[in-house]
């Protein structure tokens, strides 16, 4: 018998799509951040992510409006993956005894404040009984199809960039754990690069979010396709408050960037020749697409580059 454990979260996934077909009308199914579904002029995009508590959040320290809001960032962060646009979404929940009105209300407060921000609607749901808080979102969004971004669009000889910086929401996670007052805001409230997306979309090859760390999402890119990768470590953006609260609890800034998740920044290739025509984004060039191996270099050093958020195994 093999355990979920030894197959891992993204070896399941693998798993079941090989028994699942495309239908009609699917341009993109199982493997990318967002599925995609032809339209006349748009695309339509789907997706969903289930958060439960004591994995995705901490009811002991987040609030039940920091949590409505970062089960609905999570979700725009997918479409923004893709290069478009939230519009409708469907918010349906697992709810435990100790779950009253009160919490409710502010739990829907989060989520109604960044639907308002991103420019989306709640449009339903469903609402059952469970041992665990467990909030499970679809978002249903729109992109222009010269727009689209997918996984499978990296090329060799692109660079490989990223938005903002890495590590901030596990270096919230881990202070919050150790008990330690710090950089938490990112964590417990954190945002994502909607409008970012928009932008790059017009310009870049592949793109995907950082949900699971940067080593998984570049893993995920090559993967999708068919490419290898290099990863300068000494490029990877951190800022000094992510610094500072390693230093603080004796932990690797660079494991948090890397393997953390949960960051909501873009990674995307470009051809070096392009990169020029990127303008009001702000994004560190952190590697470069090869045509084979993935690989962490650390100044003479090469690893194989490794790493990233499993539930499974983590």
């Amino acid at each position: 018998m093999t355990s979920l454990r030894e197959l891992g979260e993204f070896g399941l996934i693998d798993r079941l799509a090989s028994k699942i077909g495309s239908g009609k009308d699917v341009v993109k199914g199982i493997g990318d951040d967002c599925a995609v579904l032809d339209g006349e002029d748009l695309y339509t995009l789907v997706t969903t992510d289930m958060l439960v508590s004591g994995d995705h959040f901490n009811r002991r320290w987040q609030t039940p409006k920091q949590i409505g809001w970062k089960s609905m960032v999570a979700n725009v962060s997918d479409v923004a993956a893709m290069g478009g646009y939230p519009v409708w979404a469907l918010v349906s929940m697992a709810l435990p005894d100790d779950v009253d009105l009160e919490y409710m209300d502010s739990l829907y407060e989060g989520m109604i404040a960044a639907s308002e921000k991103y420019g989306l609607t709640i449009i339903g749901g469903d609402t059952t009984h469970g041992d665990l808080l467990v909030i499970n979102i679809v978002i249903i969004g729109k992109v222009e199809k010269e727009n689209l971004c997918l996984r499978g669009d990296a090329r060799v000889g692109d660079l490989i960039c990223v938005t903002g910086d890495l590590g901030k929401s596990w270096a919230g996670l881990d202070l919050l754990r150790a008990g330690v007052q710090g950089y938490t805001e990112y964590h417990l409230e954190p945002s994502c690069r909607l409008d970012e997306g928009r932008q790059l979309a017009k310009h870049v090859g592949a793109m995907i979010d950082v949900s699971d760390g940067l080593a998984s999402e570049v893993l995920h890119i090559c993967e999708q396709s068919g490419v290898g990768a290099e990863v300068h470590k000494d490029k990877i953006p951190i800022s000094t408050r992510t610094r500072e609260a390693a230093e603080k609890i004796g932990k690797d800034p660079y494991f948090w960037a890397l393997s953390g998740g949960e960051d909501f920044e873009l990674v995307f290739t470009v051809p070096g020749s392009e990169i020029d025509m990127i303008k009001d984004v702000s994004y560190t060039v952190v590697g470069r697409i090869i045509d084979d191996g993935r690989y962490l270099v650390d100044g003479d050093e090469r690893s194989e580059l490794s790493g990233g958020y499993d539930h499974f195994r983590t």
